[in-house]
């Protein structure tokens, strides 16, 4: 039995609710299941200019930083300006600029980046990026930025009203860096030996592909080290060692059944689980509301001489009403049923969350509880 206040009927008039449905698992290419140690992408940021705006950039009297990077960089350009002079600009914003710089990357190859405004700029619209340059964590210079914005929203004013259509405050510039050093990447730093590590951290699905590679080259290449990583003893050339990476990465394993989770978003109400979720025996009272879910188990029998099996079939019934406040136990209750009831008479997304970690805290929600 689950209650929920009578208030609920006033509260979230929309409240989305979905269901996961999980297929029994299929093979999939161990490519999509694990990575190679090293083979990632790399984060590059760096801080920069955005000029030719339509009066919408930084106002420098509170966002001084703007005004002190352009003088700086027109003093590189060989133009001084003289100390104590206010400039009041507007089609000038400070931004910072992001790219994933891939692996194996070489000089001349160019990046996507994504431009956001630090400052206090109304719109981007319309706007260059100067040369900006993009480091890495350890503060390396490894690409160029430099190009047109693409803004995906729009707006308008007049009169004192404005409509905005998404971000402003933002945009892309595609194929916007050019790479200037690759971070290099050494698959033959242990004498042969690569580790592939799984993408999450499972046993039996760390044994499926250690059992897999062995089974594909018909000896001892793998082995497991633990949930999530995976030893390879490759070949010592890097001719050999890319067509061995190739093949076992279009290996086919079939992972484990993932474990039973439930995740709940809080900003928007959504509920997703996955088919191993089970509702144990349990009583929660939350407010005047009770949502009573009962199972019944019905015997199946089949005709006499065919060859058929007994079994077990459970029908459940879900009824609400309002009554006083008090507990009444129920069993072998499915979680969506519980969900899809509160969800019908609008429960917010705070009383929906409140009951589920009062299942999960009162043991009857056989799994993972993840609130994002």
């Amino acid at each position: 039995m689950i209650r929920c206040s009578s208030r609920v009927y006033w509260l979230v008039a929309a409240f989305i609710f979905s269901i996961m449905i999980v297929l029994p698992a299929s093979a999939e290419r161990i490519r999509e299941l694990a990575d190679f140690a090293g083979v990632r992408d790399n984060p590059l940021i760096g801080f920069g200019l955005v000029v030719g705006l339509d009066g919408t950039g930084d106002q420098t009297m509170q966002a001084p930083f703007t005004g002190q990077s352009l003088s700086n960089m027109l003093k590189q350009l060989g133009i001084t300006i003289p100390p104590g002079t206010n400039m009041q600009l507007r089609n000038v914003a400070a931004v910072m600029v992001t790219a994933d710089l891939p692996p194996f990357s070489r000089p001349g190859q160019q990046l996507d980046v994504n431009v956001s405004s630090v400052g206090n700029a109304r719109s981007l619209r319309g706007g260059t990026l100067l040369m900006t340059p993009l480091k890495g964590a350890d503060g390396e210079i490894y690409a160029i930025a430099q190009g047109n914005l693409l803004i995906p929203g729009a707006g308008a004013e007049a009169g004192g009203t404005s409509v905005q259509i998404n971000q402003l405050a933002g945009g892309r510039i595609p194929n916007g860096a050019i790479v200037e050093e690759g971070v290099p990447v050494d698959l033959n730093a242990r004498g042969g030996m690569l580790e592939l590590i799984l993408k999450e951290a499972d046993f039996g699905t760390a044994k499926r592909v250690v059992d897999a590679i062995n089974e594909e080259f018909g000896c001892i290449m793998a082995k497991g080290v633990n949930g999530r990583v995976v030893e390879l003893n490759g070949p010592p050339s890097d001719d050999q060692r890319v067509n061995f990476i190739a093949r076992v990465e279009s290996i086919e394993v079939t992972p484990t059944e993932a474990p039973a989770r439930v995740v709940f978003n809080a900003r928007t109400g959504s509920v997703v689980m996955n088919s191993a979720v089970t509702l144990r025996r349990a009583a929660v009272a939350h407010g005047n509301l009770s949502v009573i879910i009962e199972t019944q188990f019905q015997v199946s029998q089949p005709p006499p001489f065919s060859g058929g099996e007994t079994v077990v079939v459970p029908e459940t019934q879900i009824s609400i009403e309002e009554q006083d406040s008090y507990l009444r136990f129920v069993g072998g209750a499915d979680l969506t049923e519980v969900v899809s009831a509160l969800n019908a008479l609008g429960a917010s997304p705070q009383d929906l969350m409140a009951i589920l970690e009062a299942l999960k805290a009162s043991g009857s929600l056989r799994a993972e509880l993840q609130i994002i």
